[in-house]
This record gives structure tokens, C-alpha cells and sequence, in this order.
């Protein structure tokens, strides 16, 4: 038996694979007197001194590659797409041109969804909102953003994104884990094992649902661990008497028996680790472990009943409501204050491929000022300072009308040539306006940032070198972002 000596690569790497050298973490544990044993003995003494000073884990990494800017990152994904036209990027010739056919010279040719690819005519559709400069920085904000509008100092924009999918489920699973085809790990379970957890009785990595119905479904998957050990997942909170599933005791059953069970269950999986090492059953244990320490501390998270007026006045009325997006981000601003390193919120609805004035009011009418409230938020806690905040979708809407285009009417199809996001805090440069559209709104032509570049800038921001942070699965060493992506150096404060 050969064993692998460590390097710089393998304490960023790590994960087995049939027919190779053991490494001499894979050997201590095969002898039964490894790593995990060791975790194993601390998981059990902590669970027992329950209520104790959190301390977290460590990651894969054994800390950063180089000094953070921030410490968590609270993602405000915006399922199905907001239009970029409607929102940030202020294009004055389409309500110049509107009606106009979209000339050729524009599209080059470039793909269209089945939806939009058979119509005869592809008329140009201005939008009906204003907008207005804001800030200091002079950034165009539409008026449907007026609490966004307040803020757009504390922001950078970025409106040169650019994506490869141009349908959904692909378009949001290439954000969510670097690749098109689902089954790798997503961003949020590459933080929490390259960077561990800062709190052990939370989970690290936090997804939350704004509850409503949407055409597009969201999967788990988006927030799965892929070929990762299944550890290092997301945790979904909801809303209502069981915030995670499964976690409370049935009737009859007390926190004592609780505990004599997990012993017992202990002693099962201890025996069973006699056998050639699997690292999915130290996953096991920590995970029965951390749900038995969650019973205490995810009640106290959730429960926003101390939180004063003008708390809940800040992020507006919904804040009031579970499962509504306001309350999801004073949500994430709890969670940030409590370590959770990875929060991410989904809200859907955005697909506006008709009805696109009264659909895109409605939703920013949710987000709108509870995203300024957070930001607001952890500004006036110095939280801001450490924490990324992203707010985005998987890609823009087209310039042209999907369907037919009245004077206060229109849709938009899907377009990942070019579309808007923004980022606060965490080491982000307040103020910033970066990159730009043409003047159709249809194609980048300045400083163009693709999905790999901006995972490779946020993983920057937690002091991760993307190229650095890799696992080993089937004889290949894996990444978040492939095999290319580079940091946008200029979005860095």
C-alpha cells in the first residue's frame, strides 16, 4: 500500500476515488485511529456540553488562501430572470425605436429561445418606467426601485454579465455550481467545506424560499453538494411550526431519550468504521449530531419576535409574515450576526415572457425594499463591512417583445448576452458602475464579466483562490469554475 505524501494540492484537495494511493488521511482512518475519530470524539463532547460558545469547523483548506474581505456572503438570487431593461441599464433608443424591427446588424445571427425563434417580426420594446440618475456614483435606477435608488452608493453594478444557457433549469444550475449539467456541487457547499462553518450549531450553508407559487420550479439540487460528501448541503429553513424537516421529536419523546439514542446510533456507526473507512458515515454522525444541537438553536434564529418596530418598519410590512421575501432577509441578517457563512435566498417569478409591466411592478414591489432594508441593516451593525451581499438572476430578457406589443403591454424572452447585477459590502467597491451594453440593450461591449469570473471574484472576496479550491472525483480534480474564469480585479474595493 502506497501513501500519498501531502502537498499544497492535496490540503486544497481532497475526495476518494477508486484504483489510486491512499492518502494518510484515507490510511489513518482504514486502521480505525483517523481524522474522523478524532472529530467524531469532539462532535459527542460538545453535543453533550450543549449551549457552549460555538467554534465552528475547519475547512478543507485549513483556513484562507489569503486574507478575507468577507465572511459570509447572503445571496439574493432572483429566479427566472429580471429584466436588466426594466431595472439598472437605461436604454433610451429602444423607446426611441419602439415597434421597429431589431435590426440584423444587432442579433449577428446570435441563437433565440424556441418561443421568439418562429415569430415574423422581433419589434423593438422600450420600457414604459422612467428612470433616473442616483447617487453620488450617477447610476440609472428605475422607478421601480426607489429604496434600491437610495442605496446605489453602497453598490456595485455590474451590467456586462454574460451567460452560455439560455433556458432555465441550465442558466440557473451554470450560477449555482459552475456547470450546466446538474450533479456538481453548488457555490455555497464549495465554501462550506474549502472554509468550514463558524458556528457548530448552525448549519453553514442556509437556503431560504420565498413562499408563493412560480411557474418555474426550484430544485434541491441547486443547493446540493454534488460528488462532495453530503455534509456539506444546504440546510432550507421554512416558514411555519417545523423550520427544518424532521428535526423536532416525535410526541413521547424526550431530549434525554434523544440523547440515549444517539449514543446508541454512535456506537452502530463506530462499529461499522471498523470496516474499510467511508468518510458518509462521520457525515452521518455529524449530521445526527448537529440536528440534535439545531433543536435549540434554530427556534432562537427564527423567532424575529424580539426584533423592535422599527426593525420590521425598515424592512417593510411583509416582514411581518414567515416566508415572505422581507422577512427571509431579516432572516439572513440573523443568520449572518450568528456565523452562518453561506445564506442564500431564492425568490421566483421573474419569467415575464408576457405581462411584463404588471408582473415586474408586483416583484419589485416584494424585493425591493427588503434588499435595501438588509443592506441598511448590516451597514448600521458593521456587518456590512464583512459580509457580500449579491442579488441577481441567471441571465437578462431580450430588447424585443415576445408576442404582441402594445403601448402599455409586452413581454420579454430570455437573453444571456447581456444583463444586471449588483454586490454590496464584503470587499465589493461601493459606487461602482462596471461594464456596458450597446445602446440596443442586446450585446456587451465593454468589460464583460462571465458566470466563472464572477464565482471566481466572490470566491476572491472569502479569500479562496478559485483554481486552488478543487476536489478530487473519478481521476479529476474538479472546480467551481472549471477550467477557466478570472478575478475582476476592478470590482475589488
Amino acid at each position: 500500500m502506497k501513501v500519498r505524501r501531502g502537498t499544497e494540492m492535496d490540503t486544497c484537495c481532497a475526495g476518494p476515488s477508486p484504483n489510486r494511493e491512499l492518502s494518510r488521511r484515507e490510511l489513518l482512518n482504514s486502521v480505525g485511529a483517523g481524522l474522523g475519530g478524532i472529530a467524531l470524539a469532539h462532535l459527542l463532547n460538545s453535543a453533550r456540553v450543549f449551549g457552549a460558545a460555538s467554534h465552528g469547523e475547519r475547512g478543507a483548506l485549513g483556513g484562507p488562501h489569503f486574507p478575507p474581505k468577507a465572511k459570509r456572503v447572503i445571496y439574493l438570487f432572483m429566479s427566472g430572470g429580471p429584466s436588466q431593461l426594466e431595472t439598472f441599464d437605461y436604454k433610451p433608443l429602444l423607446n426611441e425605436r419602439n415597434g421597429q424591427e431589431l435590426p440584423e446588424s444587432v442579433r449577428m445571427g446570435q441563437r433565440l429561445t424556441g418561443m421568439t425563434g418562429n415569430q415574423a417580426q422581433l419589434p423593438l420594446a422600450g420600457s414604459i418606467f422612467k428612470f433616473r440618475q442616483q447617487g453620488q456614483c450617477g447610476a440609472w435606477v428605475s422607478d421601480l426601485l426607489p429604496h434600491t435608488a437610495k442605496i446605489v452608493d453602497d453598490l456595485c453594478i455590474v451590467r456586462s454579465m454574460h451567460t452560455e444557457a439560455i433556458n432555465h433549469d441550465p442558466a440557473i444550475t451554470f450560477f449555482q455550481t459552475g456547470s450546466q449539467i446538474s450533479g456538481r456541487p453548488s457555490i455555497g457547499a464549495w465554501v462550506h467545506y474549502g472554509l468550514g462553518s463558524d458556528n457548530e450549531n448552525l448549519p453553514a450553508f442556509v437556503v431560504l424560499i420565498t413562499k408563493k407559487k412560480a411557474d418555474q420550479p426550484l430544485y434541491s439540487r441547486l443547493w446540493g453538494t454534488g460528488f462532495l460528501p453530503s455534509r456539506y448541503q444546504g440546510v432550507q429553513f421554512r416558514s411555519g411550526r417545523d423550520p427544518v424537516l424532521y428535526l423536532n421529536n416525535p410526541d413521547g419523546i424526550s431530549d434525554g431519550s434523544r440523547r440515549l439514542m444517539l449514543d446508541r446510533l454512535r456506537e452502530l456507526h463506530e462499529f461499522e468504521r471498523q470496516a474499510p473507512a467511508d468518510e458518509e458515515i462521520d457525515t452521518r454522525i455529524a449530521q445526527y449530531e448537529m440536528a440534535y444541537r439545531m433543536q435549540t438553536s434554530v427556534p432562537e434564529v427564527m423567532d424575529t419576535s424580539k426584533e423592535p418596530d422599527q426593525v420590521f418598519e425598515l424592512y417593510g410590512p411583509d416582514s411581518r409574515k414567515p416566508g415572505t421575501f422581507a422577512a427571509n432577509c431579516l432572516l439572513a441578517r440573523r443568520l449572518a450576526e450568528r456565523g452562518v457563512k453561506f445564506i442564500q435566498l431564492y425568490h421566483q417569478g421573474w419569467d415575464h415572457h408576457g405581462n411584463l409591466p404588471s408582473g415586474i411592478r408586483t416583484l419589485c414591489q416584494e424585493t425591493d425594499q427588503p434588499a435595501a432594508a438588509l443592506i441598511r441593516d448590516l451597514k448600521s451593525r458593521s456587518l456590512l463591512e464583512d459580509t457580500l451581499v449579491v442579488w441577481g438572476g441567471e441571465f437578462g430578457r431580450t430588447n424585443y417583445s415576445q408576442g404582441k406589443l402594445t403601448a402599455d403591454d409586452y413581454g420579454r424572452d430570455h437573453h444571456p448576452r447581456c444583463f444586471t447585477m449588483w454586490t454590496a459590502g464584503g470587499g465589493s467597491k461601493p459606487g461602482l458602475i462596471y461594464g456596458e451594453t450597446c445602446e440596443f440593450g442586446y450585446n456587451v461591449v465593454k468589460d464583460p464579466v462571465h458566470v466563472h469570473d464572477f464565482q471566481a471574484t466572490l470566491l476572491h472576496l472569502l479569500g479562496v483562490d478559485h483554481e486552488r479550491l478543487t476536489y478530487l472525483y473519478q481521476g479529476r480534480r474538479f472546480r467551481l469554475t472549471d477550467v477557466h474564469g478570472k478575478v475582476v480585479e476592478k470590482l475589488l474595493a
